[in-house]
């Protein structure tokens, strides 16, 4: 078959133990972004297996309509970034692991670097020594404090288990279903959403993007945050609602945020809202982007395939085009 692949900036998955797995198969990969629809529908022209790393690449109807070669589409966890119904209409399947048994590492421990990062205002610290200076300014300890948890889910949780390794109270606050899991499993649960935000010193975001939870953080939930108070969005971008961030670190509450992931991706824009703030840490979508995590995911990504080229497809999210 011939498999392209999208979007692999430092050419790293022909390096990875796992690709043997597309032996025999006719691959082609790309290290540049390309978002046009004319320069990737020229590029997948003859693909008849599109692999793509997360949501580095929309996959909408009208690039879709010009690949009548294309069958599969083969990736890993949630997919607002492919127009579903069209790949259904089009007799193109698309696998998608949802990996629920396991939580994604990578991310949790990204999560944890930037509320270090944050809090000890690490990069504050090494810019004053480029400068020539010395102490730039004093930290803040994480025992004791108070640490929320938005979205209860596997990295949510893996967050939760760093907190309490570092003496932290911890919080949760999610849908009603993980709320009781959270009860369950020994931790607090605020009365109220807006509590839950007033509570925290540390909050930080593990809700998948769905469109019952777009936009489901408001400027007037940041409001009820603590002047001193840290938020972390390792999930997401919108998941808060637009413009609501900058204008809450703005009014001052709360005072300082941490975040990997952006509205449009990837930002080249030196002027974004987020970049140019002394109490913003930004980093570039990196929470999942280590080589673990990579031979993790494209274990089942390359495996999805091989399961497709014995037909018998596996993960499959629309099912209709299996059925006919």
């Amino acid at each position: 078959m011939k498999i392209t692949i999208l979007d692999d900036y430092f050419d790293t998955l022909r390096t990875l133990p796992c690709f043997a797995k597309l032996d025999g198969h006719e691959v082609t990969i790309w290290n540049d972004h390309v978002q046009d629809v004319d320069a990737l529908a020229d590029r997948l022209a003859e693909t008849e297996v599109l692999v793509l790393i997360r949501e580095r690449t929309k996959i909408r109807t009208p690039l879709l309509e010009r690949l009548p070669k294309l069958k599969l589409i083969s990736q890993r966890s949630v997919y607002p970034h492919i127009d579903v119904e069209t790949c259904t209409r089009l007799g193109i399947i698309i696998s998608s692991d949802q990996h629920a048994g396991t939580p994604s590492f990578a991310t949790a421990e990204l999560t944890w670097a930037l509320i270090m990062a944050a809090m000890r205002q690490i990069p504050q610290q090494m810019a004053s020594l480029q400068a020539g200076n010395w102490q730039a300014c004093v930290g803040n300890t994480l025992r004791g404090k108070t640490l929320g948890i938005y979205g209860y889910g596997r990295i949510g949780g893996a967050v939760a288990d760093y907190g309490k390794a570092f003496g932290m109270n911890i919080l949760i606050w999610a849908s009603e279903g993980s709320r009781e899991r959270a009860r369950a499993d020994g931790y607090e649960v605020p009365n109220s959403k807006a509590a839950f935000f007033a509570a925290c010193d540390v909050l930080s975001l593990h809700l998948r993007l769905y469109d019952s939870t777009r936009g489901i953080i408001t400027g007037d939930d940041l409001s009820h945050m603590k002047p001193t108070a840290l938020l972390v969005n390792t999930s997401r971008a919108p998941l808060i609602e637009p413009g609501a961030l900058a204008a809450a670190l703005d009014a001052g509450r709360p005072g300082m945020a941490a975040v990997d992931v952006y509205e449009e991706e990837p930002v080249r824009d030196t002027a974004h809202p987020l970049f140019n703030r002394d109490n913003v840490i930004c980093t570039p979508h990196i929470g999942y982007v280590t080589r673990d995590e990579y031979e993790i995911q494209f274990t089942d990504i390359f495996a999805q395939i091989i399961a497709y080229a014995n037909s018998t497809p596996i993960n499959v999210i629309n099912p209709d085009v299996v059925a006919r």
